[in-house]
């Protein structure tokens, strides 16, 4: 993983806003309905790769690799649309899900651990 040898345009890379490890959250949202599915990690690489192939690219910091989203599973990700927040801390995937984007194999990584609200 190193922004230095990716092939990502050099005006996008200069406005990332990275993290010490040279890390970007990445969101992914079903471009449809909005529904938000998931959120990876993305290096300069990834999102070279994820602009390029059409396919959303992440890198994995617990196995220090790449994975594109339905390789192993079946369960890809066809890009739609890629943004940058604000700060150009974060990247916004709009993706048309195929099946699950979880890996408990739920569509979303977000609808299990609804927390209470103290209102």
């Amino acid at each position: 993983m190193s922004s230095t040898s990716s092939a990502l345009d050099p005006a996008i890379a200069a406005r990332l806003k990275r993290s010490a490890d040279g890390l970007v959250p990445a969101i992914a949202q079903q471009y449809d309905t909005g529904e938000v599915l998931m959120l990876g990690w993305m290096d300069d690489e990834a999102l070279h790769r994820t602009l390029t192939t059409g396919r959303a690219t992440y890198w994995s910091r617990s196995r220090r690799e790449y994975w594109v989203k339905g390789d192993t599973s079946g369960h890809v990700q066809h890009v739609k649309a890629v943004a940058l927040d604000c700060d150009a801390d974060t990247v916004l995937v709009k993706v048309d899900q195929v099946g699950a984007a979880c890996h408990t194999g739920d569509r979303t990584c977000f609808d299990h651990d609804v927390l209470p609200l103290g209102r």
